[in-house]
């Protein structure tokens, strides 16, 4: 049910209308449902899965537009834009130090995912079901590192390529790891907070009641941030989110720009706004503008998009599904959640010197489901996101887009060459180049007994 035939303002306005109402639902069930608080789930999450189900993609009572998914994009810019406005100044020694060993991380989260889970495919799989197409086991990551968006261009490459079904099994992969995401991510979450390894919040029995259902008593309350301009010439808010929208467009301009000189290289529009956010703020360090930059108040902006990212995004969700392949999917999906969990957590212990925890269950929501599920399960372990888990990972992913981008363009055709075989080998043997240059970097850290 929608009540627009095209997208107008007035159906952004309905949809922006529809998830606060959700939001507030979620946060009423948070603050009476003891349930939901021992889960410690997020209204922003109980507001996405109950839009998943009321919405056109599950009962279709809400009047949803088509272009939720769109919102989630768009925010996410929003989301890394703010990040630099909000951020203490590192030299640049320090940025690299610390952006080098989550480099490591996020390509070798990447590469493993795709190598071995599509080998597994090709060379276990499809012997013992030689009817499966060769590019079976890569729906795997398709759908887990790449979530929605990416079964849907992968998807639709190979169904030009005459294999109609890699679609539906890339949107059922991505559908799958959505669920791995908020199920494994709270159950790993209750475990690190209980035994300690959490950063920001303690077990789960000796939280306050303020933390449980999320409502602050008047005693700790804080101010939103500290106006810095005139109401009489601009609102102070105002003044603050047009920083953070300048610098969205501009990556987001950036993106495009670059796209239409060269269309096999699209960098991801948050990265590029988090850059220009970053240009800015040396910009205005260099002049006066910084000293009429709230921190607080761009870091609230920040949150506030986070809050709606999350929403958004997981109302969106396409439950497409079938059940010709049910028991090799099964198989795949058995096979490549474990080998997800052990790159994720292995290498998180490893390569990460500080908050380890909070950087590891930021990257098991980001390669089982979607970015969003990343940030929600990172806003759990982390409310203010003061481990700078984000900002790191908006520079280590820049050397990271183009392979990506490399593999998601490149899949359908090697395959449909039959050098699928040779693709997946690349990508261990670039793992193998990447574990080296930690190695050599000294970025693998030992932890103490």
């Amino acid at each position: 049910m929608t009540l627009f035939d095209s997208f107008t303002p007035w159906a952004f306005f309905v949809d922006l209308g529809l998830i606060s109402v959700l939001l507030l639902v979620g946060q009423i069930l948070r603050a009476k449902i003891k349930l939901i608080q021992k889960l410690f789930i997020p209204p922003s999450l109980i507001a996405g899965l109950l839009g998943l189900a009321l919405g056109p993609n599950g009962m279709g009572w809400l009047p949803f537009s088509g272009e939720l998914g769109t919102y989630a994009a768009i925010l996410i810019a929003m989301v890394f834009a703010a990040l630099p406005f909000s951020s203490s100044n590192a030299p640049l020694k320090e940025i690299v130090r610390t952006t080098g060993p989550m480099w490591a991380y996020a390509q070798l989260g990447m590469l493993l995912q795709w190598g071995i889970i599509g080998l597994f495919g090709l060379f276990v799989l499809n012997v013992i079901w030689p009817d499966l197409h060769d590019a079976f086991g890569v729906m795997f990551p398709t759908g887990f590192y790449g979530g929605h968006g990416t079964a849907a261009a992968i998807g639709a490459a190979f169904e030009g390529l005459n294999w109609d079904e890699a679609r539906s099994l890339g949107m059922m992969t991505a559908t799958i790891g959505i669920i791995c995401a908020i199920c494994g991510g709270l159950i790993f979450i209750k475990w690190a907070a209980r035994h300690k390894q959490t950063a920001f919040i303690s077990d789960f029995s000796e939280l306050p009641d303020e933390l449980r259902s999320g409502l602050l008593p008047e005693p700790k309350r804080d101010a939103l941030g500290t106006a810095t301009t005139s109401s009489i010439s601009i609102d102070s808010l105002t003044f603050h989110l047009a920083l953070v929208c300048v610098a969205a467009l501009l990556g987001y301009a950036c993106s495009r720009g670059i796209k239409s000189y060269v269309p096999m290289l699209e960098l991801p529009v948050f990265s590029c706004a988090f850059v220009f956010g970053l240009i800015m703020k040396r910009l205005f360090d260099a002049t006066r503008v910084s000293e009429y930059v709230c921190p607080k108040t761009t870091q609230r902006i920040g949150s506030m998009c986070t809050d709606l990212l999350v929403a958004f995004g997981v109302a969106s969700i396409k439950l497409s599904v079938i059940v010709k392949y049910a028991i090799p999917l099964i198989v795949l999906l058995v096979v490549g959640i474990i080998i997800v969990f052990l790159v994720t957590f292995y290498f998180g212990r490893k390569l990460a010197k500080t908050y380890w925890f909070e950087r590891t269950i930021f990257a098991w929501g980001w390669w089982t489901g979607t970015m969003a599920m990343g940030i929600a399960l990172l806003r759990i372990v982390d409310p203010k996101l003061s481990s700078k888990t984000m900002e790191d990972y908006a520079l280590a992913y820049l050397p990271i887009a183009p392979l990506e981008i490399i593999l998601i363009t490149f899949t359908p055709i090697m395959f449909v060459n039959g050098w699928g075989g040779w693709l997946l080998a690349g990508c261990l043997l670039l793992a193998a180049i990447t574990i080296l240059i930690a190695w050599r970097m000294k970025w693998f850290v030992k932890q103490d007994k």
